[in-house]
């Protein structure tokens, strides 16, 4: 089935704003544009059910309704229990957290993994163990092409390690990571896992519970919804964890790691979220209890298709470095550029021609110095997702001849 973009992007109130009009967006890995249904929710929480959830009064009965639908939809969508997922306040918070349950957890000489492929989100809080005691040991990327090679994690996995961290997709060289055999390995050696799925959730929902993590992270305003941290927490290790919360909130999985008071319309706001992939899906003719798997297929293939020409052109190129792989079925369509010149500078140029994109090092820092870029410059990233049209992509190509 293709993806009717028009209908897509009715979905989408940006699209009818004036002041967008005309504008090619390429930032969407740093926050996408959100949802009519989401928008819908937040209304409806903001005006009518603005009040504390859960009383036994009309509006505070259905906000509370609304908080846990936004839990059931989710859960359901991502092959998880109920109580396995949490909300906080961004991925960023979310992983810190978790460092702390696992820094009373772990002993001195127990040893995690963690990546150089990693936003620092999911780096650094748990590097930060190391002054606890805990063994760091990094999976290092190899140095040309930016990717992790499991083989290389298979020579520091043993007895002592508790825990391995690493990203469904990076965030600037956009290998979609093999997260299964990563888990499966992982398992074998008696290890947890932590997955950053915040630069690969937006081009589909993944099914956590088919894949094995025993955490998963990703960001709801990247996947068109409001600012909030949504996590995944499976059972078995949540119980061997110390609560974070509130003393009384320690029976409770979905409260345990979530020191912060719940946002109310936020929370209920992600339902949109599943609402709108439900709502492709029956336009599609993809039958509901699919909708999750055959969505994020429908993303797939429609991303895949518009990407392979950019990844063409700026492979071709050679003033241009493409950081990580050029074959679109092997990454996400997150597209950074090492140009050699102040990226910064080269995104507002792009902008003046009607092409948003960014020029930074993404939080990425660590991944961009092993490769080699020159951090005074930084990588330009031209991001998108299934709302992108193929015209853009080519106004993109034609914004990056004219510009370079």
């Amino acid at each position: 089935t293709a993806l009717d973009l028009d209908f897509v992007r009715s979905q989408f109130p940006a699209f009818s704003e004036p002041s967008l009009q005309q504008q090619a967006f390429f930032e969407n890995a740093g926050g996408s544009f959100t949802c009519q249904a989401v928008v819908d929710r937040l209304t409806r929480i903001y005006t009518p059910r603005k009040v504390q959830p859960y009383a036994s009064y009309t509006a505070s009965r259905l906000g509370g309704e609304e908080m846990d639908e936004a839990r059931m939809r989710l859960s359901a969508a991502m092959g998880i229990d109920a109580d396995e997922l949490s909300f906080g306040p961004s991925t960023t918070q979310n992983t810190y957290v978790l460092s702390q349950a696992f820094r009373k957890w772990l002993s001195p000489g127990d040893a995690i993994i963690v990546t150089n492929q990693d936003h620092e989100a999911n780096s650094g809080p748990w590097r930060r163990l190391a002054d606890e005691g805990v063994d760091v040991r990094e999976w290092k990327i190899d140095p040309e092409t930016g990717m992790l090679d499991p083989n290389r994690l298979s020579e520091l996995l043993d007895e002592r390690v508790r825990l391995v961290c690493f990203p469904h997709c990076s965030n600037v060289i956009a290998q979609v990571n093999p997260v299964t055999e990563i888990t499966a390995l992982a398992h074998a050696a008696g290890a947890f896992v932590c997955v950053d799925g915040v630069s690969y959730a937006p081009h589909g929902l993944p099914n956590v519970g088919d894949m094995g993590p025993d955490i998963y992270l990703f960001s709801s305003y990247k996947t068109y919804g409001p600012h909030q941290g949504i996590m995944v927490i499976k059972e078995v290790l949540a119980e061997l964890l110390p609560n974070q919360g509130h003393y009384f909130n320690d029976r409770f999985l979905n409260k345990k790691f979530t020191p912060a008071g719940p946002d109310h319309a936020q929370i209920a706001a992600c339902a949109g979220i599943v609402e709108y992939f439900d709502t492709l899906a029956s336009h599609h003719g993809i039958a509901l209890p699919n909708a999750p798997s055959g969505v994020h297929k429908l993303f797939r293939n429609y991303e895949k298709k518009i990407l392979q020409p950019l990844l063409d052109y700026v492979d071709a190129k050679n003033s241009i470095r493409l950081l990580g792989p050029s074959d679109a079925s092997k990454r996400a369509p997150t597209v950074a550029l090492d140009l050699g010149i102040k990226s910064f500078e080269v995104a507002k140029k792009l902008s003046e021609l009607n092409v948003l994109a960014g020029g930074d090092d993404f939080y990425a820092i660590r991944l961009l110095e092993a490769l080699g870029v020159d951090m005074d410059h930084g990588a330009l990233r031209l991001s998108f997702v299934h709302y992108t049209k193929e015209e853009e992509v080519k106004a993109v190509i034609q914004a990056l001849e004219e510009v370079l």
